[in-house]
Parts: structure tokens; sequence; C-alpha cells
């Protein structure tokens, strides 16, 4: 028998006893290799028995003489990469453990030697990465000759695969597990423009991890261990998996603080200006403050430097504090936020002082109202209507319902602390144009929650203008999150549509203003109102409207865009009905706003009504369609007196028809049913006092009519009215 025989006989032999009596088993393969210490198959044979029995140190030696003396085998090679998937991935089986303990018991430099052979047995880019990462991660020593080559390969693979978010496997190894090993080694020596580069990436990496969207295909529903953590943000139980990574590695936790982390490092070795390793975010901001007073005397390779220290940190700053912004009004748009009952809001013109009085011509004669309690001692205030747009972004407040917004605080600061940034990184030429750069790079322009945040700063700002432009960018790439689900009560597929209305009234545009409004209100659903109530709450004390050009952020919700709009309308229509020249169509549209939020506008309707009164006249067909106001229906009942003036009031389209057949195909809505509990003898409101005689018989009846429809709901009354009136209203504005 030829030597080839005996071997194969040996092993066979062993084979078949390793099931009834493995120590024979083995006895016969150490006879075997003693024989033949250069046949393979009967180290390899030797090496499965003891691997099966999961004999950790005989089995690692094993492998030690293989690896040593049959490099080339394919089999050894096969065990290798088994061990070496082991070691890469979290498995707690009891198979895993006993390859990983296998591996241990290789002596160091054969486990370095191991993981490099290994590393180029492997042809994709992936696992090659994770096998040099396991590799440096062991040996730190490897860190110097390896590290910088292995970053490299992945920045160059996200290349080529020409991916269309930083957030991919390739970066995620480099950021979350390269980078750090290059920038901890002592021994590292790289130059800045390559420790900004690599800096550059980090941010953006975790810049566009935190602010990723919604995921449909890679989203699930269920716990996620470790959680996802940033500052003043809460996280909901979404996961989250990157494309080639398992769902545990696609986590990053305490992305903003491993960014400052980074942050440090670099400074440190970048030798900065003033650097002592920053603790947080607002002491960054406050050193390169600082820094940026040296600038104008700077040139020359300082200047390059200052400047790239400065837009890195504030850079940094600046997109953390609007993310943190845009996260609290738009929760909606990021992945993992809970937005149960934190819907969208929307920064706006504040529309405080709408109801404020308005100056009439001084000297004329004022009607005697009616109801004498309201026609003076009231406080007149300048109505931010009246003042001029130019410079509005100095010391501009920003009012917020507390309530409705717990963490009003916090986004307000955040607000703040963005645009201190962006100041600071636009205060110089050079700042501006690195900056400019790096965004270019990052594609910010793409961003919508970006979009969102330079759209509130710009119109915070008053550059209402510009403000317009980025509204209609932002239209372009609208996420599908913001859509607004079948019945739902959220608006924030028409944030845009009310931030431009408000832009163009702030621009005095204001037809444009009310189209947009209008186009708003029909896709709105009037929230009931109680009977007998104000919209406002008698038990919140009434602050005293400032002199100035607040903005307001408003919840994007029905009940609060509804009669935010109508105020909007009433801001656009009170200037044109108030000036010299007769307009009773606007000056009727007011009257019919005013029922809004009563008594708020009190004063501004008898104003109305004492420019009436100087008219002597006073034309508006509508009126009986929508006013149901029983103190404005008590006013122009008074009109018609002696004592009030006898003013020619033309309220109704065909009083004859009307009286005869009140129905709404002749343009006039009549509610028959009265007030809840109410008799029919009721009706004779203290409206029909003292022209109940001598006064057409047709506007007593039609004044009786409009009195039992007091009950009415008036919102809805009033979205009635801007849908049916949607023509006129656009035509009565220039």
């Amino acid at each position: 028998m030829s030597a080839q025989g005996d071997c194969e006989f040996l092993v066979k032999r062993a084979r078949e006893l390793v099931s009834e009596d493995p120590w024979a088993a083995k006895a016969w393969l150490i006879t075997a290799r003693t024989l033949y210490p250069a046949d393979f198959n009967i180290q390899y044979e030797m090496y499965i028995i003891e691997r099966n029995a999961e004999r950790t140190t005989s089995a690692g030696r094993l492998l030690y003489d293989m690896f040593i003396n049959f490099p080339d085998q394919p089999v050894v090679w096969r065990e290798i990469s088994v061990i070496t998937s082991a070691l890469r991935n979290d498995c707690q089986d009891k198979h895993a453990q006993f390859l990983r303990g296998l591996f241990e018991t290789l002596p160091g430099r054969i486990q370095c030697e191991m993981l490099l052979k290994a590393t180029e047995q492997c042809f994709n880019t992936l696992e090659k990465a994770e096998m040099l990462l396991l590799l440096l991660r062991r040996f730190p020593d490897s860190v110097v000759q390896h590290g910088v080559s292995l970053g490299e390969s992945l920045l160059e693979a996200e290349n080529v695969e020409d991916l269309d978010t930083p957030v991919n496997c390739f970066r995620k190894l480099f950021v979350c597990d390269v980078l750090p090993l290059i920038m901890n080694n002592l021994d590292m020596r790289l130059p800045p423009s390559l420790l900004y580069k690599y800096m550059h990436k980090a941010a953006e990496f975790y810049i566009c991890y935190v602010t990723r969207g919604p995921s449909i295909d890679g989203q699930m529903q269920g716990g996620q261990e470790g959680g996802l953590k940033s500052p003043g943000v809460l996280r909901g139980a979404q996961r989250y998996v990157i494309d080639g990574l398992s769902e545990k590695s696609s986590v990053v936790s305490e992305p903003w603080e491993r960014l400052l982390d980074i942050l440090a490092v670099v400074g440190a070795r970048c030798e900065w200006q003033g650097d002592k390793g920053s603790r947080s975010y607002m002491e960054l901001l406050q050193r390169v403050k600082e820094l940026c007073r040296y600038l104008p005397s700077l040139e020359g390779d300082t200047l390059a430097r200052c400047c790239s220290q400065v837009v890195t940190c504030a850079a940094l700053v600046f997109f953390r504090s609007a993310y943190l912004y845009v996260s609290m009004i738009q929760p909606s748009l990021f992945h993992g936020h809970s937005s149960l009952g934190a819907g969208p809001w929307i920064l706006l013109e504040d529309l405080s002082l709408v109801f404020s009085d308005i100056e009439v011509e001084k000297g004329s004669s004022k009607h005697a109202h009616k109801k004498r309690k309201l026609a003076d001692g009231r406080e007149k205030t300048m109505s931010s209507d009246d003042e001029e747009s130019a410079g509005k972004g100095r010391g501009r407040h920003i009012l917020v319902n507390k309530t409705e917004m717990p963490a009003w605080t916090e986004t307000l600061d955040s607000f703040r602390t963005a645009r201190e940034s962006w100041d600071l990184l636009h205060s110089h030429e050079a700042l501006e144009s690195e900056f400019n750069k790096m965004c270019a790079a990052w594609k910010t322009d793409t961003w919508l929650w970006f979009r969102i945040f330079l759209t509130d700063m710009i119109i915070y700002q008053g550059q209402y203008r510009k403000a317009l432009s980025s509204l209609l960018q932002m239209a372009s790439f609208q996420s599908p999150a913001c859509q607004t689900p079948p019945g739902g009560g959220s608006l924030e597929n028409h944030r845009a549509l009310i931030q431009q209305a408000s832009c163009h009234y702030a621009l005095g545009e204001h037809r444009l203003s009310c189209e947009k409004l209008l186009e708003v209100v029909g896709g709105l659903v009037p929230q009931t109102q109680e009977l007998g109530k104000s919209s406002e709450d008698p038990a919140k004390p009434r602050l005293k409207p400032r002199k100035g050009n607040d903005l307001r952020l408003l919840p994007c919700t029905s009940k609060a865009i509804l009669p935010y709009c109508l105020q909007l309308m009433l801001a656009c229509f009170k200037l044109r009905a108030f000036t010299d020249m007769r307009d009773d169509l606007a000056l009727g549209h007011v009257v019919v706003l005013l029922q809004h939020d009563w008594p708020q506008g009190e004063t501004l309707f008898l104003k109305a009504v004492d420019k009436i009164c100087q008219q002597g006249s006073f034309q508006y067909e509508n009126f009986f369609n929508y006013v149901t106001n029983i103190d404005m229906l008590e006013e122009f009942a008074y009109l018609r007196t002696n004592e009030g003036g006898r003013v020619q009031l033309e309220l109704l389209p065909n009083q004859g028809m009307l009286i005869k057949n009140p129905s709404p195909a002749l343009g006039v809505e009549f509610n028959p049913l009265l007030l809840p509990g109410a008799q029919p003898t009721d009706r004779h409101h203290t409206v029909t006092r003292g022209i109940t005689k001598g006064v057409k018989e047709d506007f007593r009846l039609a004044m009786e009519r409009q009195v039992s429809r007091c009950g009415e709901n008036l919102l809805t009354v009033l979205h009635r009215f801007c849908i049916n009136e949607k023509i006129i209203l656009v035509q009565s504005l220039p």
C-alpha cells in the first residue's frame, strides 16, 4: 500500500471510531501524524475532532500548526473565515463563544498575521474593512500603518458607490469606528488639512444621521436597545437599519457628544487659538465669538487657520441649534420622534394689535352710540400694520402660548443660538466663503428641515421678499411626511401658504395675502364653538399690546389657523376700509370679520359705525348673510332711528322678494331656529326698540329674523363667508 493510501486508511479508521470511542480515534490520528507529519488531511481531521468536541486549547494549537505548515490550503482559510466572522459579530451563542476563545489561544503575532492575511482574502470592500478594523482594535500599534489607508479606502468606496446620503455603511464605519482609532493614537502625525477633512466628514455624517427622515422600508416598530440620544430630544420606539449593516451596528448613541469629542481632538492637534477643550456647544460659541474680534487684524496663513477654526466650530453650533429648533416645531420630519400631541408650529406675524383703534380724521363729529359705554375711554395704540417693514429684525419678540408648547424656552433659545451662529459665520467675507463651501459640499440646499429653519430666520430678519423665494423652494421638495392624513387636523402641507400670506401682508401686498389665506381656509374644517363664550379665556390676563413688529409661533391646527386667517384678513381690509375714500364693501367685510373674538373688536367696530354716520348711508348686501352678532345688530338697528341719525342702510339685495320668500336662492340665508329655550315672542329683542315705529317693515322683519341666528356657530358662519365670497373678497383689495 502506498503512503497516500496509508494516510487515507488511518483517517478513515479514525472517523469510524469518533462516535464510539473518541479517544481511540485520537490515538489513531496521533499515530498517523507521527508516521506522516507532512500530511494535511491527518492534521485537519485531528483539528475537526477537537473543534467539534469544543476543546479550545488543543483545537487552537492544531489551527496554529495548520496555519504555519499549510498556509495555502483553502479549507484552512474557510475555518479562519468562520472564526473571524464570529469575532466581528456580537452573536453570543455557545459555538460563537468557543470560536472566539479558540482565536484567543493563538499567539498575538499569529493573530495579527492571520487577520492581515484574512483581510487579503476578502474581495468585498465592506467585509475587508471590517476585517482590518478588527485588526486595528486588537493591535493598536497597527493603526499607524493601516489606519489612514483604511479610512481612505472607505471614503473612496463611498464615492465609487455614488450613494445619495452620507448615512451609509462606509461612512458609518469610517466615522464611528476607524476615525476614533486614528484620532486617539498619539503616534499618528496627520496634517491639519487631513484633520479638517475628517472632521467635516464626521460632522456631515452625524448631522445627517440625527436629522434623517422617517424610514418607510427600513423602519420597524419595537423596542430599541441603547436608544438614540441627542440633547433635548426624546426618541420614540422606532428602529433604523443602515443598508449593509446590522440593526445593532446601525445605532449611533449620543451623536452630538461624539462630534464634540472629535472636535476637541482636532482642536488640540491643530493647536487652535484659545482652545481649552469645550465641554458644551455654548462654550464653543463663546470662544469663537471672542476669536472673531481679532479677525480684521489677521492676514495670510494666520487668517486662514483662524477662519478654519471659527467656521468649523460655529457651523457645528449652528446646525445643532437649527436642528433642535426645527425638531420642536415640526417633529414629524425626523426619524424616531414621538409626535403624539406635538404637531407642527408656524412662525407668523403677530396680530395682537389687529383690533387696535384706527385714527380717523380729527375734528369729525362722532356718532352717539346706542351702547354709549363703548364710545369713549379706550386706550389708543398704534397698530403694527401702519409701520414700515424695514428693520423688523432688530429686537423682535417671538410670542408663544406657553401652555401649548411646554418646551418653549428651549425652542426659542435654540432659535436664538442658531441665529447668533449664522450671523457670526457671515460677519466676515472669509468666514462666509468657507461656510458656503461647506454647505455646498454637504448639499444643504436639499435638506427640508434646514430650509424650514432658514425661512423662519429670514422672516425674523424682516426680509419678506427673500422669505417668499425660500418658501417657493421649500415647496419643490416637500417631504411626504408633511402631507396631511385623510381626516387629520394637521395642516403641515399648508404651512408654506400660511407663511406666504403672512409675508405678503408684511410687504403690504394685501390682495396676494388674501388669496393665500382663502386657499388655506378652503381646506379647513371650522371647530365647534360653545354658545355664549368668547374664544378668548376671560380668566387669562390681558397683556398690554406692544408697539413693534413681533412674531408668533402658532400651532398648525384648524383650531388655531382659522382664527389667525380671519384676523389676517381683517388686518388686510381694515386699512382700506378706514381710508378717506369711501369703500362700503371693504367696510362691510371688516364688520363681518370683527365678529370673531368679540368683544375685542368693539372699539374698531364703533369706528366703523362712526364712519357710516359720517357718510350718511351704507350699502352692504351681504349683511344679513353673515352678521349674527347681537351687539352689532342692535347698533345697526339704532342707526335707522331718529336718535341714531336716520342713516340710510341698504343691507338687503332685494327687500320685497326677501320678505315674501327668504330662501337661499335669493342670495340670503336665514336660519329660522331660535336660541335654545327661546319662544317665538322672544324675537323682539332690544334690537327692535326704537325702530318698530316709522321704519320699513321689511327691514324690521329681516332684523328680527337675524336675531334668531345669533346661536349659530360663528366660526362656521365666517368659514362660509370666506368660501362663498372668495372672488369678491379678493377683488375688494387692490
